[in-house]
């Protein structure tokens, strides 16, 4: 039957709501099952997942979503997504993750907090290294909150033109202030780099000033996410227009364990020895360890097997070090 770490694991997440790592650790427990010839109990089990997992699907189904999608001129400047991800997904560093609980929760109580003379976090800063969560905790806030995502798409924002790239921005944030969701410009040293920058210092200047005054005029109820992996290129001046700055750094050798369990939740993973995984994915984000681990499990489900062993899992590892390097 189901280990003490397991029944914990069942009831964290059905206190966190998080059905998929609910089913996951119950799929865990028929493996458990099955590897000690319980059969029966173990169809049992994934039957009993299969069902609910199914009866979840038309539920969702049958809701009534509000599909928000960019047409015209638009269409070519933001794409829309309904994300499902939440903050209990992630792994992130406790400063990271308060930061963004605060901000769901001060959204949420944006009316209270307006009623006493006081504005809500909305607009916030996402810097650090690839891989590290800035995308997906945009997706998280969008999940928590069930707003759209919009995400800008950069290449087609900025043109040759000041006068079509100002055009464009205004475009956008006449889109926040219309339709509430959360608002992504990824990449954003791409739009704001420094202005000291040596190539066409003036018109980097420009757009920078453009973007910056949309930002700081906004008065919306949506949320302003804005993401850099290189905040050393970033003017001083748009930091000033966010409320807060939310740091992201490779995860720790505790955190990659979270995010590599996480992935494998499904899957034996008793046989593992976390301290040569620790070494394999030294200088890796929380992207690759998910990559690799999604490498090891499907290696491991294609030999037969339910249980991913620590050199199947190093090799993962090491091949997107290798990749990164």
């Amino acid at each position: 039957m189901a280990t003490a770490e397991q029944v914990k694991a069942l009831l964290r997440s059905h206190g966190d709501a998080d059905d998929e790592r609910f089913y996951a650790v119950a799929l865990q427990v028929a493996a458990a099952a099955a590897r000690k010839g319980q059969h029966r109990l173990a169809q049992e089990l994934r039957d009993l997942v299969d069902e609910t997992q199914e009866a979840r699907r038309s539920t969702r189904s049958k809701r009534v979503t509000p599909v928000v999608r960019p047409r015209g001129d638009l269409a070519g400047l933001i794409d829309a997504s309904y994300p499902e991800t939440r903050l209990t997904d992630m792994v992130l560093e406790d400063s990271a993750a308060t930061t963004l609980a605060r901000t769901v929760r001060e959204y949420q109580l944006r009316d209270r907090l307006r009623d006493h003379g006081f504005e809500p976090i909305r607009k916030l800063l996402l810097a650090g290294p690839p891989g590290t969560g800035k995308t997906m905790s945009a997706s998280a806030l969008a999940g928590e909150l069930r707003l759209p995502l919009f995400t800008t798409r950069l290449d087609g924002l900025i043109t040759k033109f000041m006068g079509e790239t100002a055009a464009k921005l205004r475009l956008i944030f006449d889109t926040i202030a219309e339709t509430r969701g959360v608002y992504l410009f990824d990449e954003v040293d791409a739009l704001a780099a420094a202005r000291q920058a040596t190539n066409d210092v003036g018109e980097a200047r420009r757009i920078l000033n453009s973007f910056l005054q949309f930002v700081e005029q906004d008065r919306s109820d949506s949320l302003i996410v804005a993401a850099t992996n290189h905040e050393h290129l970033l003017d001083a001046a748009l930091f000033r227009r966010f409320q807060v700055t939310v740091q992201f750094e490779l995860p720790t050798a505790v955190q990659i364990r979270h995010v590599i369990e996480n992935r494998l939740a499904g899957l034996d993973t008793s046989r593992v020895s976390w301290g040569h995984i620790e070494h394999a994915s030294e200088g890796l984000s929380h992207a690759d360890a998910t990559v690799a681990s999604e490498d090891a499990a499907k290696a491991t489900l294609m030999s037969d097997s339910e249980s991913v062993d620590t050199e199947l899992l190093t090799s993962a590892l090491r091949a997107r070090r290798r990749r990164v390097d």
